[in-house]
C-alpha cells in the first residue's frame, strides 16, 4: 500500500513540471508566431525540434565527444579526490594546508583559465579534460570530508577499543558513510562538469557541443544554438539521473532511508 501511495506521488510530482513544461513551450510558440518575432533572433520551438532532427547526426557525434570529455574528467575528480578528502581527514598537517588552497582554487575565474588551458596544451582533449577536473574536483572533496567527518564517533570509539586499527576504521565505518555525501559530491559535479567541458569547447575545439553551438551563432543559426542547449540540458539530466541510479545500487539502505 505504501508502495503504491509512493509511485502515485511521485508520478504526481513529475507529471506538474511536465505540464508547466508544455504550458511554456505553447505560449512561446503562440508569441512567436503571433508577433512575427525573427526565427534567427527568437526561434519556436517547433523550428528547434526540426533543427534537433535536421542535425541529429552532427549533434550526436559532438556530443559524444563532449560526453567524453566530462566522464574523463568526472572520473579522475571521483578517484583524485576522494584520495585527497581521506588524507584531509586523516592528517591534520594535510587539512592544514591543502584545503585553504582548495578554496582559493575557486576563486580563480575560468573565463581567464580556460583560454591559457588552450594555448597551454593545444585545442584537443587535454584542456577540456582539465576544465571539467576544475571545476568537478571541489565539490566532491568537500561532500567527502564532511561524509567521512559526519561518522558516529561512539561507534569509531566502539571500533577501537575492540582492537580495529585506522585502515579498518576507515574500512569499515567511515567509507560506507560518507558514501551518501560523496554521491551527492557527484551529482552537483556531474552538471558542473557538462557545462565546464562545453565552455572549454566553446574557447577552443575541434568538436564538442560547444564549437558547435559557437559554430551555429557565427552563422546566425539560432534554431541549432537551441537545439544544443536542449542537447546539453538532456546530457546533464541523463548523467545526474544516472548517477541516481548508480547510487541506489551502491547503497541501496540509504535510499530507503530518503524515500
Amino acid at each position: 500500500m505504501k508502495e503504491v501511495k509512493s509511485k502515485h506521488k511521485s508520478t504526481s510530482e513529475l507529471l506538474l513540471p511536465i505540464l508547466f513544461i508544455i504550458l511554456m513551450l505553447l505560449v512561446w510558440e503562440i508569441y512567436v508566431r503571433a508577433a512575427g518575432v525573427d526565427q534567427t533572433v527568437l526561434p519556436s520551438p517547433s523550428r528547434i525540434v526540426a533543427a534537433l532532427w535536421y542535425a541529429r547526426s552532427d549533434l550526436l557525434n559532438n556530443t559524444l565527444y563532449t560526453l567524453l570529455e566530462t566522464a574523463i574528467g568526472l572520473t579522475i575528480s571521483i578517484i583524485v579526490g576522494s584520495f585527497l578528502a581521506i588524507l584531509i581527514d586523516i592528517s591534520k598537517f594535510v587539512d592544514r594546508t591543502l584545503y585553504p588552497v582548495l578554496v582559493v582554487s575557486q576563486t580563480i575565474p575560468m573565463v581567464a583559465l580556460a583560454p591559457l588551458l588552450v594555448l597551454w596544451f593545444g585545442f584537443g582533449l587535454a584542456p577540456k579534460v582539465i576544465v571539467v577536473v576544475l571545476v568537478t574536483f571541489f565539490p566532491i572533496v568537500v561532500a567527502m570530508v564532511d561524509g567521512l567527518r559526519s561518522t558516529d564517533r561512539e561507534l569509531i570509539k566502539l571500533l577501537k577499543t575492540m582492537g580495529a586499527n585506522r585502515l579498518q576504521t576507515l574500512t569499515k565505518v567511515q567509507l560506507p558513510a560518507s558514501l551518501p555525501y560523496l554521491f551527492s559530491g557527484i551529482k552537483v559535479g556531474v552538471t558542473y562538469g557538462v557545462i565546464g567541458a562545453i565552455f572549454g569547447e566553446y574557447v577552443g575545439a575541434y568538436q564538442g557541443l560547444g564549437i558547435l553551438i559557437q559554430t551555429a551563432k557565427n552563422s546566425f543559426r539560432t534554431d541549432l544554438v537551441f537545439a544544443a542547449i536542449c542537447v546539453t540540458a538532456m546530457l546533464s539530466i541523463g548523467l545526474f539521473w544516472l548517477t541516481n541510479l548508480v547510487e541506489r545500487k551502491l547503497i541501496p539502505w540509504h535510499a530507503k532511508a530518503t524515500s
